[in-house]
């Protein structure tokens, strides 16, 4: 079936697209989530285009239009004007905020590129002086060490998925991985109090397990059953009710009901704002350092880690207080 979903996905593509995709997955080594991001940026973009450059009529449903006839001279024809009208497009009918405009530039940016020097499409770049959108440092979000031992202790133990759920918030809140590195945990990957995962990238890196994990594991897999499962899926880690392999819009379900269940602000706190909370809690009461944190977040640049160096507000207020002028 998942071999069907993405022939039909490709067969709807512009070649050029789909061999930039190609190209991504067996040269670049992206991972299938970072292909499928790229996918749906261009497919965006390409609809629009068509809609903006007249192919279609301007009542035309956006998500009926097709872009499979998109060839070499409509891609010659891009300007450098139609990326920002792109981007204007996202930003005011899309609601894209910085961060979602600035992962499309970089899409386009990359296609383009591969058109000119790999493809030989196009003799001209027209994204080579396409801006990104500023983004302002902001702080990461993430639980306290008090909330988040309230989470834990607030789950509903009565709950058919009690072990399976604790087990979930256990590895976030400890290991700080992410939320595909989660769904994609094999029972043989792990070993004694380490677990081999592949990140970002397609990049294998070692997960150490503590206490609480390893007790949260073996916990639930005393109760785990995998006697339905699909064979592609024997070995998962975490079983859906559906009797397959975890996915992540559960996990992001179950994340938003049990922070909602322990009083926590709904709707404020995903499995990523999880993985905020394992880096900061480490960094603040483990004594881990930059480039420690660095590897266990499996983050590819340092400045990437350095969101985590953040002080707290009662930090700055203490720092404050110490200044011997205060009484002054």
């Amino acid at each position: 079936m998942k071999f069907v979903i993405e022939n039909f996905e490709q067969n709807n593509c512009p070649d050029a697209m789909n061999e930039f995709l190609n190209y991504l997955t067996t040269i670049r080594g992206k991972s299938p989530n970072t292909v499928n991001a790229y996918r749906t940026d261009l497919t965006l973009f390409f609809k629009f285009l068509m809609l903006y450059k007249g192919k279609v009529p301007n009542n035309t449903d956006f998500d009926e239009i097709s872009i499979k006839e998109i060839d070499k001279f409509f891609l010659r024809g891009i300007t450098l004007s139609d990326l920002y009208a792109f981007i204007a497009f996202v930003e005011k009918y899309r609601h894209n905020g910085s961060y979602a405009k600035a992962r499309k530039v970089a899409t386009l940016k990359s296609f383009f590129k591969y058109l000119l020097g790999k493809a030989r499409i196009i003799d001209e770049n027209p994204a080579l002086e396409l801006e990104s959108p500023k983004i302002n440092k902001r702080n990461p979000i993430y639980l306290t060490l008090d909330e988040s031992r309230k989470l834990l202790l607030n789950m509903d133990e009565t709950s058919k998925n009690y072990y399976r759920d604790y087990c979930i918030i256990t590895l976030f809140l400890n290991c700080g991985m992410r939320l595909s590195e989660l769904c994609s945990i094999n029972i043989n990957e792990i070993k004694g109090d380490t677990l081999s995962i592949i990140g970002k990238g397609n990049k294998e890196r070692t997960i150490y397990l503590n206490t609480a994990c390893l007790r949260a594991i073996e916990d639930y897999l005393r109760v785990r059953d995998g006697s339905k499962l699909p064979p592609e899926d024997k070995n998962a880690l975490f079983v859906s009710a559906k009797n397959q392999r975890i996915n992540k819009r559960t996990v992001e379900r179950l994340v938003k009901k049990y922070t909602n269940n322990a009083g926590l602000e709904y709707n404020k706190y995903t499995p990523h704002k999880l993985r905020h909370t394992a880096a900061t809690l480490m960094y603040k009461h483990g004594s881990v350092d930059i480039r420690n944190l660095q590897k266990l977040l499996g983050h590819e640049s340092i400045a990437t880690t350095q969101i985590y160096t953040h002080v707290d507000d009662e930090k700055l207020r203490e720092a404050v207080n110490s200044n011997p002028l205060k009484d002054l």
